[in-house]
Formats: structure tokens, C-alpha cells, sequence
């Protein structure tokens, strides 16, 4: 499966910037989530940087709630865009995007990059400029295949950020050790891809363990550790983990997810406070399926199973985001 653009974020549906000579009629700047970008076929006269400034003298940045960043803030080794300017123009304009609430960083699609290729650096850099920030999702990582630093998240304190997304194919360690040694009193919804490890993954079942122990981040409600080539472990270390009954929702899914992770779950701790329990895109077996709808519907919680898979012929399983 292939990455495609956003279509929404904060509620909001995106809507591109248009170039220079199309900006009549635009809507409001709080009733969109603008997403600026750049390509070469824009013209030479209008680089990242000048569609930026553009987009800053054009839309009131008080009123802009929520900022997609795709191509030109963002790019590859081979189509870099330096992620720590991004990150400068971005604070550089704190003091006039005082209604930022959500941001989205590299809204790239396979055509532009793919997804392990794309280039990061330290993310948490976006949070202090904007205290009130209260979304933020992230694609990629660049860990090992790109000439940046890679994906980073530096320990820090923020009391404003409700939503934090991580998408990539392969999820550095250090990434979640400076999650796991922040403060984040006000996080609600943490989602978590992991990825391959041919892809980068280096984080482990035990790297996540101050995330599960449940004290880390007390008003978190919705958790997904996904889209990972270990999924059956770490299946079997949330049927443990104290965070569990704190949690509404529960995403496990886009992942590697057999009849041995399902079964660690339904032998595990209660699930049954759960709103939602999102295993789509699986390799669970008709009966085990049928045993994990039958442990839990009845009570309430709604469960996703589609996206059945079946391994290759020597037992692969694949994610469904890695390159």
C-alpha cells in the first residue's frame, strides 16, 4: 500500500496554496488547513521559500488554525529540502500564526518519496514557537537512507499538545526515548508506526515500556502502536501493560498481527472498557477472527478485522507502510 495525501487534519479539510497569479477568492483562514508546498514545475520565480512568504502576506496567519507541509519544506537526499530551515521559517512566524493549533510535517505521497526516504530532523523543535499547539503528525524518518540527521524527538515539556502521530517505515529508538522522557500532561491520542527493520526500525517491545507502564502520559485515551514487522510482541505486551485500562481506543493494526497476537490479547488483561479495538490489516486466522468478534462485541467494543492477509508461501508477513 502506497501513502497518499492527507485530506484533513484538525478537522479541517486541506486546501493546496495555490501559485502565484491563483489566489482569488480564497477561503477563510480558519475554515481550511493550508497546505503550502513546492515543485519545479511552479516556476523558477516562486521557490519554497517565496511561496511561503507569499502565503504569510496573502492569508491572515492569526486566523490560520491548522499547516500542512509537503514538498519543498520537505524532500529526499536526492530532492533534499533541509528540514532545520523549515523549522526557522516556521518559528520565524510564531508571533503572527498565533491561532496555530495543528501541524502536519511532510505531507509527501510515493510519487514525491518514498516514505523511509524522506528527510526528518529534531520534530520537537516545531512544539516550543507554538505553546498552543495542540496536533502534531509527522511522516517519515530518514534514518539511514537520506543525508539528513534523521527522524529525532528531544525530551521536552509542552502543556498544549492533545495529538501526536508518528508515520514512517522505520522507527529509530532514540525517537521514542525522547517521547517516552517528556512531558506531555495534556496528550490524548498517541499514534505510534513502527515500521521494518530493514527499513530502520530499532525500537523494541522494551523501548516502549515507560509508554505502557501507564504513567508517562496520564489523560492518554486512544494508543496505536502499529504498522510493525514485530506486532505479535508488541500484541503481547499491551495484554500486560497498566496503560490498558485507561484507554478508550486501542489501534493495533497495518501490521504483521497473527493468531499468537490476538490470542496474548483475548488471554491478557479485560478489554472490554474499550470503545474501539482496530486490528485492520492482519494475518489472524477465520476462527481466530471469529473468537476475538465473539470475546468482544457482544459487550460494546467495536472491533475492525478487515484487511485480511495471508503470509507468502515461506510465512512473510509485510507491513503496510515500510519503503
Amino acid at each position: 500500500m502506497t501513502l497518499s495525501h492527507i485530506s484533513e487534519l484538525h478537522g479541517l479539510p486541506v486546501y493546496d496554496f495555490p501559485l502565484p497569479g491563483h489566489a482569488a477568492d480564497l477561503p477563510a483562514a480558519d475554515s481550511v488547513a493550508w497546505k503550502i508546498s513546492w515543485h519545479e514545475g511552479n516556476g523558477k520565480e516562486d521557490d519554497y521559500a517565496a511561496c511561503w512568504d507569499r502565503f504569510l502576506e496573502t492569508v491572515d496567519p492569526a486566523g490560520v488554525r491548522a499547516l500542512v507541509l509537503g514538498a519543498g519544506a520537505y524532500g529526499t537526499e536526492n530532492d533534499y529540502a533541509d528540514p532545520r530551515e523549515t523549522a526557522e521559517q516556521l518559528a520565524a512566524a510564531a508571533d503572527r500564526l498565533t491561532g496555530l493549533r495543528a501541524l502536519y510535517l511532510a505531507d509527501l505521497e510515493f510519487e514525491e518519496s518514498e516514505l523511509s526516504w524522506i528527510v526528518q530532523d529534531d520534530v520537537s523543535q516545531f512544539l516550543a514557537p507554538f505553546p498552543k499547539l495542540e496536533e502534531l503528525g509527522v511522516r517519515g524518518s530518514g534514518n539511514g537512507f537520506s543525508g539528513g540527521p534523521g527522524l529525532q524527538f528531544k525530551p521536552l515539556r509542552h502543556d498544549g499538545l492533545r495529538i501526536l502521530r508518528f508515520e514512517n517505515g522505520g522507527l529509530p529508538a532514540h525517537v521514542v526515548h525522547g517521547l517516552a522522557a517528556s512531558e506531555l500532561p495534556a496528550l490524548e491520542h498517541l499514534d505510534i508506526w513502527l515500521g521494518e527493520e530493514w527499513y530502520g526500525r530499532s525500537t523494541t517491545v522494551a523501548d516502549l515500556a515507560p509508554i505502557l507502564d501507564g504513567s508517562r502520559f496520564p489523560a492518554l485515551r486512544r494508543l496505536g502502536l502499529q504498522n510493525a514487522d514485530i506486532q505479535d510482541e508488541i500484541a503481547a505486551a499491551v495484554a500486560a501493560a497498566p496503560v490498558v485500562a485507561q484507554l478508550t481506543a486501542l489501534h493495533l493494526g497495518r501490521g504483521t498481527l497473527g493468531d499468537a497476537g490476538a490470542e496474548a490479547l483475548l488471554s491478557g488483561q479485560p478489554l472490554l472498557h474499550l470503545k474501539e479495538l482496530d486490528l485492520s490489516h492482519h494475518y489472524l486466522s477465520d476462527a481466530m477472527m471469529e473468537r476475538v468478534r465473539q470475546a468482544l462485541e457482544p459487550h460494546g467494543v467495536q472491533v475492525d478485522l478487515s484487511e485480511q492477509e495471508r503470509p507468502e508461501e515461506d510465512g512473510t508477513r509485510y507491513v503496510v507502510a515500510g519503503e
